[in-house]
């Protein structure tokens, strides 16, 4: 149930409710979930150039307008300028090979854990390097991907160079009078396919986890307990790489292909996923793994630490896809600053209604958080300025951990009864 008490926005210039409080002022680019969301919490919208207190804007309109315009103490963005330096897929990968490189620097322990992203090369700028490589792994697939597109969009794999040659041709080996005439070359990132995926059913499958980021500096996120699995519709197999049915597991493909059943979908919750695993492979097992994935989340957030433009206006809810192989060791597939927030089912949506009321009450517009909350709602605390420890851990512990403990991915989502709970415990509830 959407929040629907707002209180008193610091603008002072709001119009006022039914109840004589101060109604926050919205503006929103999109009219999906978000929008839903927005007016059941009792927000007022306003359009055009309307004063606004909260904005769900476009990646466009933060890179056309937000250098361009002054914002007051009280106002939220939902994006940071910069953002794309962990969601463009080349960027992504550069960032995380510096951060490697500095951490071998300072601990081979702590390197070694930044190994969750396949080799990677950015075309057309590092292909005689990719080339190279190639070379030396006859045999090896490899995955090419636009580096701005999403949804699966422009994406194939190969295992011979001349499967490119098309590629090669159109972009990469024109004759400089002729790029001048031309728009630039697309980037792409190539990248070696994991070619022993988990399988549950015969089917490849990825997790979309949700990862909300307050602050830069100092560096607070914040992990989203529930979330989905999303299998392929077709059994895998590598006799055919051309099949993105069996080979990609994004909703917009799967959708399209003839015996998907829209009524089943292919999605699990990740409760469900969690559930499946620990039943096959042991609580113990599954702490670990999910560890390993928290780790990829905190990693993936200091590898663009330094060069994001921290601003207390913005925030990002980031969409992390992470896939597993058949050892159970997690991947970093990428990063979405833009998670689709359309639903694909009334599952889906409930999850997605949920998860957008609990990150507008950690934003806390309404200023009835106290700023020490680990949890809230279905969005636990995973790092502030360093591993959170739960409280239960905290209880038992002389020395805290070195890597948050609060941490609850796919495990029970009591989401609005810990709201009912947190606010009858808050002094400004």
């Amino acid at each position: 149930v959407a929040m629907n008490r707002a209180k008193q926005s610091t603008a002072g210039k709001a119009v006022k409710g039914k109840a004589g409080e101060r109604v926050i002022r919205y503006k929103t680019a999109l009219h999906n979930t978000i929008f839903d969301v927005l007016r059941a919490r009792g927000w007022q919208e306003v359009k055009d150039d309307g004063d606004w207190d909260f904005y769900w804007c476009d990646v466009c309109w933060m890179r056309e307008h937000f250098d361009h315009c002054y914002l007051e103490e009280h106002q939220r963005v939902c994006h940071f300028r910069n953002h794309y330096e962990l969601t463009r897929k080349n960027l992504m990968a550069k960032n995380l090979k510096r951060l490697k490189k500095q951490l071998e620097k300072e601990s081979k322990l702590e390197a070694a854990k930044c190994d969750f992203f396949p080799t990677t090369y950015e075309l057309p700028s590092e292909y005689h390097i990719f080339v190279e490589e190639f070379k030396k792994h006859p045999g090896t697939i490899w995955i090419m991907k636009p580096a701005g597109k999403a949804q699966g969009k422009g994406i194939f794999l190969f295992r011979k160079l001349k499967d490119i040659t098309d590629w090669k041709k159109d972009d990469y080996f024109r004759r400089d009078e002729e790029k001048s005439d031309r728009e630039p070359p697309e980037t792409y990132v190539v990248q070696r396919y994991i070619p022993n995926p988990y399988l549950i059913g015969g089917k490849k499958f990825d997790i979309r986890v949700y990862v909300l980021v307050t602050s830069y500096v100092p560096l607070k996120a914040w992990l989203y307990r529930s979330g989905f699995a999303r299998f392929s519709n077709t059994r895998f197999s590598l006799d055919s790489i051309s099949d993105a049915f069996v080979h990609l597991t994004n909703v917009a493909i799967q959708k399209t292909a003839p015996d998907y059943d829209p009524e089943k979908g292919c999605k699990w919750s990740l409760q469900e996923l969690r559930l499946y695993l620990t039943a096959k492979h042991g609580h113990e097992t599954v702490r670990r793994v999910l560890q390993q994935v928290d780790d990829i989340f905190i990693k993936g957030l200091q590898s663009v630490q330094k060069i994001i433009i921290n601003d207390k206006h913005c925030f990002e809810l980031y969409g992390f896809d992470i896939m597993f192989d058949e050892h159970l060791k997690p991947w970093i597939i990428e990063v979405n600053a833009s998670p689709s927030l359309t639903a694909s089912s009334p599952t889906d949506y409930e999850l997605k209604v949920g998860l957008l009321e609990d990150m507008l009450t950690v934003i806390d517009m309404e200023g009835r958080l106290s700023g020490s909350e680990k949890r809230v709602g279905g969005f636990d605390l995973l790092w502030n300025d360093g591993p959170v420890a739960s409280d239960e851990v905290a209880l038992h512990c002389g020395q805290p951990p070195t890597y948050s403990t609060n941490s609850f991915l796919g495990c029970y989502n009591n989401r609005e009864e810990q709201l009912r709970h947190l606010f009858k415990l808050s002094p400004l509830h």
